[in-house]
């Protein structure tokens, strides 16, 4: 697999702390690759997780109904042929239980886990002017000295857990979905309380109704939703898609979305029944295609995003029938692609069940938990004995606000992105040499692109960045402020041309009380995206100053 012989990662400091070249925060699909890519590089490195064990989001998100709704054979390591052909997939898109396993393959193929750290959160990391390095602090009371900080932390994995007065009065259980309980929960016979119906609430609602005893769904937002297809693969399957390996791995970096899906048609040139056959097609399709293969226009033309919501009401109405579900269950004050778009399963026809019922808190909203449930504005008490909160993440920033990051005279991270979120490339900060980040704000693997394509690119190239740096003699790199300006307005201009950027959601940090206000992803596409970093490398990294 061409991995160079193993090395002592880590030695102690003068100043006892753990010493290495890098530090990796996060053990998900980032963190293991990057560990990987510098381990490759020759550098003492180390990555550290608060997870027991390896897969980041599929460690973490174990709820019942969890699963991909990127395909199977794109959500990959497209890096070495071997490893992705050694993997076989059961279907198009599979469940968590399966997701977690591949992700313990693809650490022992690697020999991965001798250099992660598990068990560990990191809570502070202060930079040293001095020595141009990193001193990083741990919740076991270790310290890292490392010269490269790299923030493989995720971009959905801060969940929002304390979003109501009074959960810790509870007499049930209460758990965020990102943190459902790793032991076996017993639902039979209970009553259950799910809050919030985005992605991750639609598995969780579509999958227990059918077993718990009565479910209350509290929706305030509710969801466009596009009926998930979702074939098992055998043999034939299986050698279909090993043999696409190099089509994909160059076709899914230049995309825009790092999907296979290309966007083929524009609304304007289309008749009618044309742009109702293309609807028709890629809602069929059963993927993100419906979402992400259809027309660009959806982001941008009030008239055409209008036009194609409808076209994904009627399909939701039809299903629905019941007029009072209608109302709680289909959106009309957004556009359909605005919001994240989750697939499903029999989503909608769960609402029918006698033991289902949808609480609409749009107008009557949750005003605390009491021990006995979950009280609305009314005064109505809804009684349960599990709440479920599917209550969505501080996403992009969160992973890394969360931590205590002191940079250049002793400026606070979470102090800056409080008042304006600002990155360059969406992979350093201004003031913070030497840290990288992934999936992190104004870049596309923020939020708009199938994650592993993203996450894969943006590796690369912060081990390209830092073999150039060793290359030449550098220590220390850091984006200049003008460049960071440059590509936040680049960033803010494409943006702002999207109806994303005018619809409230997790897309623009509304979420989150006190988040200010920004498109957290580059909306112009995986492809420019990729071109525009392989520019500055290939300029010498201009933009980013280098001592």
């Amino acid at each position: 697999m061409g991995t160079q012989p193993a090395k002592e990662a880590h030695s102690a400091s003068t100043n006892g702390a753990v010493e290495v070249d890098a530090l990796i925060i996060g053990a998900g699909v980032a963190g293991l690759y990057q560990l990987y890519q510098l381990r490759n590089e020759g550098l003492r490195v180390l990555a550290v997780d608060t997870a027991a064990d390896v897969g980041g989001t599929w460690y973490w998100n174990c709820y019942p109904g969890a699963k991909f709704d990127s395909e199977s054979y794109v959500y990959q390591y497209l890096f070495d042929e071997r490893l992705y052909k050694d993997w076989t997939w059961s279907e198009r898109y599979p469940s968590q239980p399966e997701i977690e396993r591949w992700m313990h393959y693809v650490t022992e193929r690697l020999e991965l886990r001798r250099d992660i750290r598990f068990g560990t959160t990191v809570t502070s990391a202060v930079y040293d002017e001095a020595r141009g390095r990193w001193m990083v602090s741990t919740d076991r009371g270790g310290t890292f000295d490392t010269r490269f900080l790299i923030s493989c932390g995720g971009m959905l994995s801060a969940p929002l857990e304390k979003r109501f007065p009074g959960q810790e009065r509870f007499s049930g259980r209460i758990f965020h979905t990102a943190r459902w309980p790793r032991e076996p929960l017993d639902l039979a016979g209970k009553r259950v309380g799910v809050v919030g119906v985005g992605a991750t609430g639609i598995q969780v609602i579509q999958t227990i109704a059918s077993e718990v005893a009565h479910l209350k769904v509290f929706v305030r937002t509710p969801q466009y939703v596009v009926p998930m297809k979702n074939p098992k693969y055998g043999p034939r399957e299986e050698k279909a898609y090993k043999a696409r390996f190099d089509e994909l791995r160059d076709l899914l970096p230049r995309t825009h979305t790092g999907f296979e899906y290309e966007i083929k048609h524009r609304w304007a040139d289309l008749t009618p029944e044309q742009r109702r056959a293309v609807l028709e097609e890629t809602y069929g399709d059963g993927s993100l295609r419906a979402w992400l293969g259809g027309f660009l226009e959806i982001f941008t033309e009030p008239e055409v995003s209008e036009q194609v919501s409808e076209f994904v009401r009627e399909k939701m109405r039809a299903r629905l029938k019941d007029p009072k579900l209608i109302e709680k269950l289909v959106p009309t004050d957004y556009g359909f692609g605005c919001r994240r778009v989750p697939l499903e399963t029999r989503f909608l026809e769960v609402f029918h069940r006698d033991n289902v019922e949808a609480v609409s808190v749009r107008d009557n909203p949750i005003v605390e938990v009491v021990p006995e449930g979950i009280r609305l504005d009314d005064g109505t008490v809804h009684p349960l004995d599990v709440i479920v909160l599917a209550t969505g993440f501080d996403a992009g920033s969160g992973a890394l606000t969360r931590i205590d990051i002191r940079g250049r005279d002793g400026r606070s991270l979470r102090d800056d992105w409080s008042r304006d979120i600002r990155t360059a490339l969406g992979m350093m900060v201004h003031g913070y040499p030497n840290m990288f980040m992934t999936g992190a704000p104004l870049a596309p693997s923020a939020a708009l692109c199938n994650m592993t394509t993203c996450l894969q690119q943006q590796i690369e190239w912060i081990t390209d960045c830092i073999r150039y740096m060793r290359g030449n003699g550098y220590t220390v790199i850091e984006p200049t402020a003008s460049f960071e300006e440059e590509w936040v307005r680049h960033h803010d201009e494409m943006a702002n041309t999207t109806l994303i950027a005018k619809t409230n959601s997790w897309y623009t940090g509304t979420n989150v009380e006190g988040k200010p206000r920004r498109v957290l992803s580059y909306t112009a596409g995986v492809g420019t995206y990729r071109q525009k970093c392989t520019k500055v490398a290939e300029g010498g990294y201009q933009g980013f100053q280098m001592v």
